[in-house]
This record gives C-alpha cells, sequence and structure tokens, in this order.
C-alpha cells in the first residue's frame, strides 16, 4: 500500500510539560501511552499505545483481574468519574500494591 505508514503501536508524540522518563504513563489528547525512552518538554518521542504494563496505582483502590481501568492523571484507578478509560487490569491487585498489571487499550 501506498499510504501506510507504520503499523500504529508504536507512535512519535511530543513529550508534555516538564517531559516523561522512560516508562512513565501519560495521556496525549484521547491516546493514552507509555514512553518508551525520556523525553524532555516539546520533543519527540516513541510511545507505546498496545501492551502490557505496570504502572502505578491509585491508593485506596484494589483492583479486579479483568476490571476495567481508568487514568486519573497519575495513577492507575478503578474511579470512572473524571477519569479516561485506558485499558483493562491483567492480574489482581490488592488495595496495599502499589502498582498494577495492564493491558493498555486505545
Amino acid at each position: 500500500m501506498k499510504n501506510f505508514i507504520q503499523p500504529g503501536n508504536i507512535v512519535d508524540l511530543t513529550a508534555p510539560a516538564g517531559g516523561l522518563a522512560s516508562g512513565q504513563a501519560h495521556l496525549f489528547g484521547a491516546l493514552f501511552g507509555i514512553a518508551t525512552t525520556a523525553a524532555a518538554e516539546g520533543q519527540k518521542l516513541a510511545v507505546s499505545l498496545e501492551g502490557v504494563f505496570a504502572l502505578p496505582k491509585a491508593a485506596g483502590d484494589s483492583l479486579a483481574e479483568g476490571e476495567a481501568v481508568y487514568w486519573d492523571g497519575a495513577a492507575i484507578t478503578a474511579d470512572s468519574a473524571g477519569n479516561t478509560l485506558v485499558g483493562h487490569a491483567v492480574e489482581a491487585a490488592a488495595v496495599a500494591a502499589t502498582t498494577v498489571t495492564v493491558r493498555v487499550r486505545n
């Protein structure tokens, strides 16, 4: 195909204010992704839009395997109110857990 550009699971996007560290999650408009490298604010970086990642979990939440999860701007949460659906937990996470394993979806 003449119009094919790339598979789309990893795309180049612009780092937000404050930049991003490798492995850091961020919501780029309506696209949720994980930085594959570090980048300063305004620099382009490769962002993974698909896959399974260990991500920070909001304090006080417990998540069940297969449960829909949301991004609150800093962590994964079970709370949908005002947050963006980003995927599903692929492992249960207890209240005391600080991370959760998530299958990212866009």
